[in-house]
């Protein structure tokens, strides 16, 4: 590249996954730390007490199964209660003797087998009442396992229930409404080299809060098998969003933020990963929410903007979601952003040297108005030479 002549172009958004360079000068397939969807890329061995812990916080367990799964279970749990306490109530009826003598005045009407005793259970469990089964007053065991198996049962339909509503009501499931734009991109605000990307809400309820936030995570592999994961923050403008139409939100590339001596060149040889997600509150629920995605460099276009997707109206604003990841091609330096600064100031025109005659020019030079000093100082010359 001329040092005189900036050249400008635009990098296309590819699903390739970038190699990682060890600091054994050894290349390997890079892994995402954050997939698309949000989902970490992880899997854990060896936890102590592993079963422990899920059974510690069975809640939590359940909620985060599969529907499957959770269907499984719950029908194996009524149905092990029933047959639990229909081997119960046989034991009680064989015990009472009331499968041997016909006659006998029995702990539970109709119950003269072990299937007699199983349907007696689920009925009981279930409030069917069919009519032909019921308790006498002849045996107190059966009368106390009833109620115990009553008090479980309410239990039961207690959990069920708040799983199912909790799982319905689950943050994922309300993430997947709230979503990101495929690509970020690089591109100039206000003379500065900024990168941005896109968040919108896909209903049509608005945010009460949200807060954006990104890092910049590093993978480092050695030959060994060892990987160091560094992170950086990037400074947001604005943070705090309340997300009722499609925003842009901008991290602007200062001399703090870590892609300062990144350029295009450059950009296209990293091995970082942008993550990216934006935390807030349903206005509906009263759920805090987090959404979550990555961007690898090539998910990153440099000398792209988004499409305006924002149309006003008399009536309303109206947005068009099929513009949400279109970007249009726009005039960006292909120098990082230290290179441009340096290149910007450097083509800045430069001042003659100001004749400091007067104390209102040195007072406007020492607060910053070099324009202002310039000005007083030539006044002061020209009435001493009027003099």
């Amino acid at each position: 590249m001329n040092s005189g002549m900036v050249q400008y172009s635009g990098v296309k958004c590819s699903d390739e996954i970038p190699s990682v360079l060890t600091d054994d000068n050894y290349y390997s397939k890079k892994k995402r730390y954050v997939k698309k969807d949000g989902s970490c890329k992880m899997v854990v061995h060896h936890i102590p007490e592993e079963w422990l812990l899920w059974v510690t916080d069975i809640f939590t367990t359940l909620v985060e199964i599969r529907w499957r799964v959770m269907f499984l279970t719950f029908a194996f749990s009524y149905i092990l209660s029933w047959l639990f306490f229909g081997i119960l109530f046989w034991i009680i009826a064989l015990t009472h003797g009331d499968m041997k003598d016909p006659n006998n005045e029995p702990c539970v009407y109709e119950v003269r087998s072990f299937t007699g005793a199983f349907l007696f259970s689920l009925e009981t469990q279930t409030t069917i009442g069919y009519g032909f089964r019921g308790m006498s007053e002849n045996c107190m065991i059966a009368i106390i396992v009833v109620t115990i198996q009553d008090v479980i049962s309410v239990f039961i339909d207690t959990f069920v229930i708040g799983i199912a509503v909790a799982k319905m009501a689950s943050a994922r499931k309300r993430a997947q409404t709230v979503g990101f734009s495929n690509c970020a991109v690089i591109s100039l605000r206000d003379d500065h080299l900024c990168l941005s990307w896109r968040v919108g809400d896909f209903r049509r309820n608005h945010m009460v809060e949200g807060t954006a936030h990104a890092q910049l995570v590093r993978h480092l592999a050695h030959s060994t098998g060892k990987v160091n994961i560094t992170y950086k923050d990037l400074n947001i403008e604005e943070n705090n969003i309340i997300l009722a139409t499609p925003t842009t939100i901008v991290h602007k590339i200062s001399p703090c933020s870590p892609l300062y001596k990144v350029s295009l060149k450059d950009l296209r040889k990293e091995n970082f990963e942008l993550v990216v997600s934006f935390t807030y509150t349903d206005d509906c629920t009263g759920i805090l929410h987090q959404t979550r995605t990555s961007y690898t460099p090539s998910e990153i276009l440099w000398g792209q903007h988004f499409q305006e997707m924002i149309r006003v109206t008399r009536r309303n604003y109206r947005v068009d979601y099929a513009l949400f990841n279109h970007t249009v091609k726009v005039l960006v330096p292909e120098l990082s952003a230290e290179e441009y600064d340096l290149k910007k100031y450097s083509q800045q025109p430069k001042h003659k040297p100001l004749n400091i005659s007067s104390r209102t020019a040195a007072v406007e030079l020492v607060n910053g108005n070099s324009l202002e000093a310039e000005k007083a100082s030539t006044s002061s010359a020209v009435q001493e030479h009027e003099l």
